[in-house]
C-alpha cells in the first residue's frame, strides 16, 4: 500500500493545476488504474472520517469528547474562521467522489485481455459496485453534514463544475435504491482481479465482507431517515438485518495505516508532535460519574498529579498539563481508520428493536453496550456491570441508545452526531462564549462552504433556501424532533 499511495502522491504533485472551483481537484492524475483511484479515495475518505485536524473536522469538540487547549474557535463553533466546510467538500467531492467516479470510467471503458476476458464481466459488476458502495457511503456523509448537496451532477466534475444541488430526501431514497443494486451485483463467483484487490484496502476485494459492509450501510440508511420517512426507514433497516449485517469485530470497515508517513494514521499525524487537545469536561465528567470501564483507554490520568481523570470545560482554553490528555490509542501511528464497524452496527439494530421491534430491544441494547467496552478492551464481566447500573429504559429508550451511543462512539464522531441529533440525548449544552451565530445551541448542520458562495452562487443560493437558511442551526430533512 504505501508504495501505491507514494507513487500516486508523486503523480498527484507533477499534475496539479490551479482551479478556484471548490469542488476540483487540483491534484489527480486519471491516468493511473482504478486500483490506485481506489486505493487513494479510501486514504482520503478515511482521512477526514478519522482526523482531529481543526481545518477539517471539529466534531470530536462539537460531540464535547475533546476540547482544546489554546486556540478554541472551533470548540465555540467558529467554523468559518479557518474555512473548515471548503476543506470538507476537498476532502470529499474532489478527492474521494471524483476519484472514485474516474476510476468507474476507466473500468467501463476496459477492455480485457484474452485471459481476462472469461471473468471480466462479474469482475466488473463487483469493481463497479464496490466504488459505488464506496460513493453512497460517501453521500451520505455529505447529506448528513450539509443537507442538499450536489449529487446528480457531484460526482463528475468534468462535466459539471458548477453542480446543481440536489434534495436531501430525494438523495436518501436514491442512495438506498443504489445500495440495493450493488448489492445485488456483487457476486462470490467471480475470480478476483488482482490489481484491483490490490488497490482495494478495506477488504482487498473480498465479496463476501462487502456484502455484510453493504447491508451494514443500508442498515444505517434506513435508521438515519426513521424519524422522516418511517415506511421506507423500516423496510430498509429491517431486510438490511435480515440479509446479514456485521456481527463481530472482524468484520469491520475499516483503513489499516502503516508506521510511516505518509500513510500513519492522521490522529498521530496531529497529536505527536502537537500539544492541542485534552478531554472535554462533559465526556470525562459522565465516565468518571458512572465509573465508565473505558476511561483509561479514551483519556489519560490528568497531569496534575492528581491521580483523577479531568476534563476542561467545554470552550475554555486549558493546558494538557492540568488536565487530562488523550490515551494512547492517538499516539499509535497504526491505530485503525474506522469506516464502520461492529458497535456501531450494534446501536443501529438496538435503535432499530426499540422503534419495531420492542421485545428484543433490551437485549440488543445490551449486545451493543457491550460490544463497545469489548472493543476498547473491556471484558464481558465489565459490561455486565456496567450495563446492571445502566440498563435499558424501554419508556424512555432514546435516552437510553443515545447517551450510550455517545459514550460508544467516542473514536467516530461523525456517527455520534447523527445519534445526537437524530434520539436528542444527551443533552449537550452550547458554551457561554459560542459565536452567536449558533444562536445559544450545539451545531446541528454545518454551513455551506464560502467558496461555495463566491463560485458557485446561484447554486448555493437555491439550496440555502430550499432548506430553510445556511444556518448552523437549521435542521436537516430527517432531524424532525
Amino acid at each position: 500500500m504505501k508504495k501505491i499511495i507514494a507513487i500516486l502522491t508523486v503523480g498527484l504533485s507533477m499534475t496539479a493545476c490551479v482551479s478556484e472551483d471548490i469542488n476540483s481537484d487540483p491534484n489527480s492524475a486519471y491516468s493511473a488504474v482504478p486500483g490506485s483511484l481506489v486505493n487513494y479515495a479510501q486514504k482520503e475518505l478515511s482521512d477526514y472520517v478519522n482526523t482531529p485536524n481543526v481545518n477539517e473536522n471539529n466534531f470530536r469538540l462539537t460531540m464535547q469528547y475533546w476540547q482544546e487547549t489554546i486556540y478554541v474557535n472551533e470548540s465555540n463553533y467558529d467554523f468559518t474562521n479557518r474555512n473548515v466546510s471548503n476543506q470538507i467538500y476537498r476532502d470529499n467531492y474532489s478527492n474521494v467522489l471524483n476519484n472514485l467516479g474516474k476510476a468507474k470510467g476507466i473500468i467501463n471503458t476496459y477492455v480485457p485481455s484474452v485471459v481476462e476476458a472469461p471473468d471480466w464481466e462479474l469482475n466488473k459488476k463487483n469493481q463497479l459496485a464496490i466504488i459505488d458502495i464506496m460513493q453512497v457511503y460517501t453521500y451520505q456523509l455529505l447529506v448528513d453534514t450539509f443537507g442538499n448537496v450536489p449529487y446528480t451532477q457531484g460526482a463528475d466534475l468534468d462535466k459539471y463544475p458548477l453542480p446543481a444541488y440536489d434534495d436531501a430526501a430525494t438523495i436518501y431514497v436514491d442512495l438506498i435504491k443504489r445500495i440495493n443494486a450493488d448489492i445485488a451485483n456483487l457476486d462470490t463467483h467471480a475470480a478476483g482481479f488482482d490489481s484491483f484487490d490490490e488497490g482495494e484496502k478495506v477488504y482487498h476485494g473480498d465479496i463476501p465482507s462487502w456484502i455484510i459492509f453493504a447491508n451494514s450501510l443500508k442498515l444505517k440508511l434506513g435508521i438515519g431517515i426513521a424519524d422522516s420517512n418511517p415506511a421506507l426507514a423500516q423496510s430498509t433497516a429491517l431486510s438490511a438485518i435480515a440479509a446479514g449485517v456485521m456481527t463481530s469485530p472482524e468484520e469491520n470497515a475499516q483503513f489499516n495505516y502503516l508506521p510511516d508517513s505518509p500513510n500513519f494514521n492522521p490522529l498521530y499525524e496531529n497529536l505527536s508532535t502537537r500539544n492541542d487537545f485534552i478531554g472535554g469536561k462533559t465526556l470525562v465528567d459522565n465516565m468518571n460519574t458512572n465509573a465508565d470501564p473505558r476511561i483509561s483507554k479514551y483519556y489519560k490520568l490528568a497531569a496534575d498529579g492528581s491521580g483523577v481523570y479531568k476534563g476542561q470545560v467545554i470552550g475554555l482554553p486549558g493546558s494538557y498539563r492540568v488536565f487530562s490528555r488523550i490515551a494512547n490509542y492517538a499516539y499509535d501511528p497504526e491505530t485503525p481508520g474506522v469506516l464502520l464497524n461492529y458497535t456501531e452496527v450494534a446501536f443501529y439494530i438496538a435503535e432499530a428493536n426499540a422503534r419495531w421491534n420492542t421485545a428484543a430491544a433490551a437485549t440488543a441494547y445490551g449486545t451493543a453496550v457491550t460490544a463497545s467496552i469489548v472493543e476498547w478492551g473491556g471484558t464481558a464481566t465489565e459490561a455486565a456491570t456496567y450495563l446492571a447500573a445502566h440498563p435499558y429504559n424501554a419508556a424512555n429508550w432514546k435516552k437510553s441508545i443515545g447517551e450510550q451511543a455517545w459514550v460508544a462512539m467516542y473514536n467516530q464522531a461523525l456517527t455520534s452526531w447523527n445519534f445526537w441529533r437524530r434520539l436528542d440525548f444527551p443533552v449537550l449544552l452550547a458554551p457561554a462564549s459560542a459565536i452567536s451565530n449558533a444562536g445559544g445551541k450545539v451545531p446541528v448542520r454545518m454551513a455551506y462552504p464560502v467558496l461555495e458562495q463566491q463560485v458557485n452562487n446561484t447554486n448555493w443560493k437555491a439550496a440555502s433556501d430550499a432548506i430553510g437558511g445556511d444556518l448552523l442551526t437549521t435542521k436537516l430533512f430527517w432531524d424532525k424532533f
